[in-house]
């Protein structure tokens, strides 16, 4: 069966079983280009995954998939760029931990609800992050950072990819935990402040440990502790940051594929399908797992429970440590 007819009855099968009254109309879906649309710059960690993911979307639906970039505002700008579009299927987006579950504790305006203007079509992925350190710097231990927070003048920096990012809740955890001076520095992606923490300009981060590993095994970083539960089997040496004296630190980062509001069902069960066909994909499954992340997938209902109980939690977390919107 050729990929094109496979889609065609995939889609028609799927549709028929949710009684859809449109499936002939439907059923040419994908008959056209893909927008998947990333809220953050280029080269960054989500924007690398949308890319390897619309590669296999690519290949799998057989049409063209093009990642368009709309950074700005901790990801609101391109996540309400895409929610306002037509819920057809063409235009989806990655969804993630800040604009979904934790922006609307921080911005008092937003220009989409997260509950009710999206459509929640897959886990991609979770993992957490490492406290890091430039190789050059004299922190050897979380109480080194800790310490110096509290007699250096003017405190220490850390950077993150912007308000309600994973690395800026981290990082206002860790200021509430020890009462020591941190200042955040928020910049338009993940990788613009690793740039800068390589080069000494800020004195530490919390970075995803999928982008984290790479950085300290090639010697250009130190890492400190990990926020995850337990010890992750690939860095056993690094404690975690609850072992580091922060009980209850435990975060996840995470990612996924949304789309607006009002999908038709069986596009979203397409799509679905996809993404857990991509998950299950060796060379994808491999790298992902190389990186320390858990590997998603699942379906729309498990997916939207969780931006559900994350909101839920991370609103506690920001009105309990005070942060705010810079």
């Amino acid at each position: 069966m050729k990929r094109r007819h496979f889609n065609q009855a995939a889609l028609a099968a799927l549709a028929s079983g949710f009684g859809l009254k449109s499936v002939q109309a439907q059923s040419n879906y994908p008959g056209k280009l893909i927008t998947l649309v990333v809220a953050y710059s280029s080269g960054g960690s989500t924007d690398q995954r949308a890319r390897q993911i619309g590669r296999f979307f690519s290949d799998t639906l057989g049409q063209p998939v093009v990642i368009d970039n709309r950074p700005g505002a901790a990801g609101n700008i391109g996540t309400e760029f895409m929610a306002r579009a037509k819920p057809d299927g063409y235009t989806i987006g990655m969804g993630n931990l800040a604009p979904l579950a934790v922006n609307p504790w921080l911005f008092k305006k937003m220009g989409f609800d997260p509950a009710k203007d999206l459509t929640k079509i897959a886990l991609i992925e979770r993992g957490p992050l490492i406290l890091v350190v430039p190789l050059g710097s004299p922190f050897k231990s979380v109480a080194d950072v800790v310490t110096a927070s509290k007699v250096k003048q003017g405190g220490l920096s850390y950077g993150s990819s912007g308000a309600g990012s994973a690395h800026h809740l981290c990082g206002e955890m860790f200021k509430a935990g020890s009462g020591g001076n941190m200042t955040h520095i928020p910049y338009r992606s993940g990788a613009a402040a690793m740039t800068d923490l390589f080069g000494g300009h800020l004195d530490f981060m919390f970075e995803p440990m999928y982008s984290a590993l790479p950085s300290t095994q090639a010697g250009k970083l130190r890492a400190l502790a990990i926020t995850s539960v337990s010890r992750s089997p690939l860095v056993s040496e690094i404690i975690t940051m609850e072992e580091a004296g922060f009980p209850g630190f435990h975060m996840e980062n995470w990612q996924g594929l949304i789309g607006p509001a009002d999908m038709p069902e069986a596009i979203v069960r397409l799509l679905n399908a996809t993404v857990n066909k991509a998950l299950a994909d060796p060379a994808i499954k491999a790298q992902m797992l190389a990186q320390g992340n858990e590997i998603g997938g699942g379906t729309p209902e498990q997916f939207a429970a969780l931006v559900k109980t994350e909101s839920e939690r991370w609103g506690k977390i920001v009105r309990a440590n005070g942060i705010v919107q810079e």
